[in-house]
Parts: C-alpha cells; sequence; structure tokens
C-alpha cells in the first residue's frame, strides 16, 4: 500500500488507477469496464485534486454552472468513452511535489493538484476508453490570466527540454522519479500546446504516461494518459479526447 500511495501522491489518480488504489474510483480500484458498464469510467484516472467544482469520485459530471464547468468533458461527449467527475482521492496527499531541480519543477508542478500555482479553478475528469482496454486519461481544465496561461506553457517547453535524465519529486514525504521525459509531436487546435512522455516510478511500481498541455486563450487544458491494465505499455492521449475537449473549452467561451 505504501508504494501505492507514494505514486498517488507523484501522479494522483493516473498511477492510483495503475495499481488498483482504492478511492481513484470504482471499489476494486480496475481499470475501466471494456464493455462499459454503470461506473466503468470511475475507474479511469481521475485528475489531481478536485476543485469546488469537482463532485464525488465516480459521480456523473455536472452540467451547466460556470464556464469552466461548462468546459469539461460530460458523458455522452465521446462515443466509446466512459467519463467521470472525480473527487478527491483520499490516499492522495494535498499539495503541488517539489522537484529536486529547479529546472524541472514545471513538470513536477502539472502532476499536481493543479497545472501549477497560477491556477484560479481546476475542473477534473476521469476518461476510460472502451475502443482499447485499459486506456485511460485524465483530463482537467484550469482558469488562468491569460498571460499566466502563456508563461506556463513556455516554462513546461523549457523544462521538458531541460529535464530528458529526469528527475525527483517529493509531496509529503513520499518521492519518486520521473525517467527518460521525451518531447513528443502531438496535433492540438488550441493556441499553443506542450507534449511530452515519461516513466513514473517508486518503490517498484512504474508507469509510461503521455502528457499534453494546451492552451486556449486564457485555459490551460492538461490530459494525461496511461494504460491501467500494462502500465509499462506506452500510451498516448487520444486525439479525439483532445480535440473535444478543446472544442469545449471554445464554446464555453
Amino acid at each position: 500500500m505504501k508504494a501505492r500511495t507514494t505514486l498517488v501522491a507523484l501522479l494522483p489518480a493516473l498511477l492510483c488507477a495503475a495499481v488498483g488504489c482504492s478511492g481513484a474510483g470504482t471499489a476494486t480500484g480496475k481499470g475501466p469496464d471494456p464493455k462499459g458498464s454503470p461506473g466503468a469510467a470511475s475507474g479511469a484516472p481521475g485528475a489531481p485534486a478536485p476543485s469546488a467544482a469537482s463532485s464525488a469520485p465516480g459521480a456523473a459530471p455536472k452540467t451547466g454552472g460556470s464556464r469552466l464547468e461548462r468546459s469539461a468533458l460530460e458523458q455522452g461527449d465521446l462515443t466509446g468513452y466512459q467519463i467521470s467527475a472525480q473527487g478527491k482521492n483520499p490516499n492522495a496527499p494535498d499539495g503541488q511535489p517539489q522537484a529536486d531541480r529547479t529546472a524541472c519543477q514545471p513538470l513536477a508542478d502539472v502532476m499536481g493538484d493543479k497545472p501549477d500555482p497560477a491556477a484560479r479553478e481546476t475542473v477534473n475528469r476521469g476518461v476510460g476508453s472502451q475502443k482499447q482496454v485499459g486506456l485511460a486519461v485524465s483530463a482537467s481544465v484550469s482558469s488562468y490570466a491569460e498571460s499566466d496561461a502563456k508563461a506556463l506553457v513556455a516554462r513546461l517547453r523549457t523544462a521538458v527540454a531541460a529535464c530528458g535524465t529526469g528527475f525527483t519529486a517529493t509531496v509529503q514525504k513520499q518521492s519518486g522519479s520521473y525517467r527518460e521525459v521525451r518531447a513528443t509531436a502531438y496535433r492540438t487546435t488550441g493556441d499553443e500546446s506542450v507534449s511530452w512522455t515519461t516513466t513514473a516510478a517508486a518503490q517498484g511500481v512504474s508507469a509510461e504516461v503521455h502528457l499534453v498541455v494546451v492552451r486556449q486563450g486564457d485555459t490551460i487544458v492538461r490530459l494525461m494518459a496511461l494504460n491501467v491494465t500494462a502500465a509499462q505499455q506506452k500510451a498516448q492521449v487520444p486525439q479525439e479526447v483532445a480535440d473535444k475537449q478543446l472544442e469545449k473549452v471554445r464554446a464555453a467561451g
């Protein structure tokens, strides 16, 4: 359980789903049901920590509400995917992970409760694929001052370039590593974006993770993907998930 909790701290619900933590979704902690049974989305990774806009784990996403809430994915938005609102995982510590290398702090931050401390509000969703067994995506939208959103993307690009050999991150005295940070090409319809892969590991448990961060005006979209049934298998954020999320951000205005 200690290793699992450490992974939750480092990549709060993505890795919790991968190693079967309770509280990240279904009571069993299993990955998304490929048949799409009720509650399957709750086995998908949750987002780091909830904002006031988030509901309890596995709950149906809310409709209406603030612009940011309207921007978030909802069940029915994507054929072949289960989508759930994500609440706070009780096993996940609060706060932003601290990197052992200053240059890599932006990459540690993006794994935390919000993309970075400048985020004003964050709404989180878990997305489980019914097309590719085990593929799970954590999707969040965050509001910013536009200048802060631009600065975040710039910092992430710089950090990805500087941290190829990896770094260690710690939150509430729990530590783990991110190895082989690699920039990857990824098409988005946003104003600007950055994409990379890494291997997250702690106490003998590891997972291959793909991350995409996109700026659309003053909104930051953060997407993290892995295969919850085969954590060592390379995963990619599905293009249709990214496209739909950005479509909703633009529609919410």
